[in-house]
Parts: C-alpha cells; sequence; structure tokens
C-alpha cells in the first residue's frame, strides 16, 4: 500500500480553498464542489486513480470522470470498498481516530450526506470546535465542524492507495 501524504493533501487544501484550480472543473453551478475539490486533496496526497468506469476514481476532464470523484455518496462508497481494486482506501471512523488530511461527511437534513469536507487542523483532543476543515461549494478553511448546522457526521480515515 502507497502511503498517504497527510501533509501534502492539507497544504493542497489550503493553496486552493478560496480559488479553484484550473486544471479541474469547478462544478459550483452543477450541484456543489465539494466532493472534487476533496477528491483534488486526495489525490494531491499521494492517491493513486483507478480508471474504472463508473465504479473507479478518476479524472480527466468535466465529461470524462467517475461519480466517485464529484459525488458524495459515491466518494464514500469508494473508499470505503473491500475489493482491493486500485486507488486509495479509507475507513469509516471516529473524530478521535482522524487526523488532518481525513474526510469528514455530513448530512444537513433527511436523506442522504451532501458535504465533504477536509480536516485540515485539529486539538490536542478533538472536539467538533477545534476540528477545523476546508472545503469547495461555500469556500472556507480553518471552519471548524461546529459551525455547521448538520443532523450527522461520518468520518473517513485515509489508510493509503492500493496500487
Amino acid at each position: 500500500m502507497k502511503e498517504y501524504d497527510r501533509a501534502a493533501a492539507v497544504a493542497y487544501a489550503h493553496r486552493w480553498a478560496y480559488g479553484r484550480n484550473p486544471a479541474y472543473y469547478n462544478f459550483d453551478a452543477l450541484g456543489g464542489d465539494c466532493t472534487n475539490f476533496a477528491s483534488q486533496c486526495l489525490y494531491a496526497g499521494g492517491g493513486v486513480m483507478n480508471y474504472r468506469p463508473t465504479f473507479g476514481w478518476f479524472y480527466r476532464s468535466a465529461n470524462d470522470r467517475s461519480p466517485s470523484w464529484t459525488g458524495v455518496p459515491f466518494f464514500y462508497n469508494f473508499l470505503t470498498r473491500t475489493d482491493g481494486s486500485p486507488g486509495p482506501l479509507a475507513e469509516e471512523t471516529t473524530l478521535e481516530r482522524c487526523s488532518p488530511g481525513d474526510f469528514v461527511q455530513l448530512r444537513f437534513g433527511p436523506g442522504r450526506f451532501g458535504h465533504t469536507p477536509i480536516i485540515v487542523a485539529m486539538g490536542e483532543t478533538p472536539t467538533l470546535s477545534n476540528t477545523l476543515v476546508a472545503a469547495h461549494t461555500f469556500d472556507t478553511d480553518y471552519k471548524p465542524l461546529s459551525g455547521y448546522g448538520f443532523e450527522e457526521l461520518r468520518f473517513l480515515r485515509i489508510l493509503g492507495s492500493i496500487w
């Protein structure tokens, strides 16, 4: 398994939190850019793309990408897969087991999860107030998780990438 470079993922998040990398399409007008940004951060940390149609994790262009690159539930499903296919791998975990470079998904109301920020900083004893995130759609950096009005959270700890 290839090691995940958390510092590189977080540095990318800070660099592009309030801007858009011209190498990637901005999906704000097409339902939001949060998971596109999360995928970019993950890739910057050493993600290995998986070019399997439909069920992989990749980006070539706005019209040639996997659903998991830009869709909140698909991002979760890909990262937590158990089939051994190439690409980044994560486990759902608790806040206490997370580190900067991991991801959180938020559910704001009935239905499915709808937002994917990256954790950029945490207190020594993590709480929702001292766990800070960066995200797109409603661009932010160093925002406390407690600043969101959510119904449910789930945390994704990145384990590395399968080659």
